[in-house]
């Protein structure tokens, strides 16, 4: 046996370049998936989220809870972009997520500071996400002590020298305890169902044109919406075991509660899984081989895990990363499975969340009839 052949080398080096270069497909993802995970790790993730939406309903309009509301924006944590009427509609409020915090400042509040008594303002907060509004309830700890330190002047001095003229009451609402696993764990019956019906549909239906099976179903007088209802209604029934077993194992196992809302969590199942499916059967259509559909998935999954708000809080990310993550169908069926388990929300607080799976799942099929049959052509 000879030595090594520099020329035999650069054959083979230059062979492989080629290769893959003609497979642009897999160059791109070969650069596109690092490139994408570096941006979404430096930029958009955020483990101390601030500006954070809060509702304020304040009973009493005096200097004193404005002064209070002011020290609370100054502290970025919190973004007051709402004011209620009455305490249902704030209650509305945080119970449809629109707000993280809703803060109640009762009407006898600058009365009983003046007198010298301790009065309380509530903040109740939204722990279904406790990593979301952790930083926000760590900064309200420090808040009587500095936000009324410029406006207790003259006689009451005095209580402006003492270390907290008032009190801030913290409620954790459907979280009480922040248990991690109750944010988690719920939230896991969108993430696994996205990566194994995603995955199933795409490599099924490629695995189908590699072993030229597609040509017979290609022959045959199918419509493509029919090809695709007959391809795809096993996998329904596959993802709605799945739904049952994971909800089952969540409360049984990890006592995650489980709150009502019965009617949104299954009806944002079935959308969530229609469309999770048609979009396996979409990348199927343009993946000319298992490895490519493989590759397409999992560049679906990234943006899924890391922009939907599973494992970092969704509000934390710059308003770029929000929205591209409402366009994510995982954010979506997020809401409404922790609104559902951990709130007992029903269809019509959940509606908005609803919705945008019914338009994923409607886009999302028609462009996968319609490559089909391209395909066809």
């Amino acid at each position: 046996m000879t030595g090594l052949s520099l020329s035999r080398i650069l054959a083979v080096l230059t062979k492989e370049f080629r290769q893959l270069s003609r497979d642009r497909l897999t160059a791109g993802m070969i650069f596109g998936i690092p490139l994408i995970q570096l941006l979404l790790f430096g930029y958009a993730i955020n483990t101390d989220p601030k500006h954070l939406p809060t509702a304020v309903l304040a009973q009493d309009q005096g200097e004193y809870p404005r002064s209070i509301i002011a020290s609370m924006q100054n502290s970025g944590y919190f973004d007051i972009e709402r004011s209620a009427n009455t305490p249902r509609e704030l209650n509305r409020m945080i119970e449809r997520g629109e707000v993280l915090f809703a803060v109640t400042i009762p009407g006898d509040f600058s009365r009983r500071l003046v007198r010298g008594e301790k009065p309380q303002i509530l903040v109740e907060t939204d722990a279904s996400d406790p990593t979301a509004t952790g930083g926000g309830v760590s900064a309200l700890a420090a808040l009587p002590q500095y936000a009324l330190r410029h406006d207790l002047t003259g006689p009451l001095a005095s209580r402006g020298a003492s270390a907290e003229p008032f009190e801030v009451v913290v409620q954790r609402r459907y979280n009480p305890e922040s248990i991690t696993s109750y944010n988690i764990v719920p939230g896991l019956l969108a993430i696994v169902l996205s990566l194994t019906l995603v995955m199933m549909t795409a490599l099924a239906m490629t695995r189908e044109s590699e072993r030229g099976t597609m040509e017979t179903l290609l022959a045959t007088p199918l419509r493509p919406l029919e090809v695709m209802v007959g391809k795809l209604t096993p996998y329904v029934l596959v993802g709605l075991t799945q739904a049952t077993i994971i909800i089952t194992v969540a409360h049984f196992l990890f006592g995650v509660p489980l709150s009502g809302g019965w009617a949104a969590l299954v009806l944002g199942i079935f959308l969530f899984i229609i469309g999770s499916l048609a979009l396996g059967f979409l990348i199927s259509t343009v993946a000319r081989n298992q490895l490519q559909a493989m590759q397409m998935a999992f560049f679906y999954f990234l943006p899924s895990i890391l922009l939907s708000g599973f494992l970092f809080p969704f509000k934390g990310m710059p308003q770029w990363a929000q929205w591209i993550g409402s366009v994510i169908p995982v954010t979506h069926m997020l809401r409404v499975v922790r609104g559902a388990m951990l709130k007992g929300v029903g269809v019509d607080a959940a509606l908005p969340s609803i919705g945008a799976l019914a338009l994923f799942m409607a886009v999302v099929s028609t462009l996968a009839v319609r490559a089909y049959r391209t395909t066809l052509d």
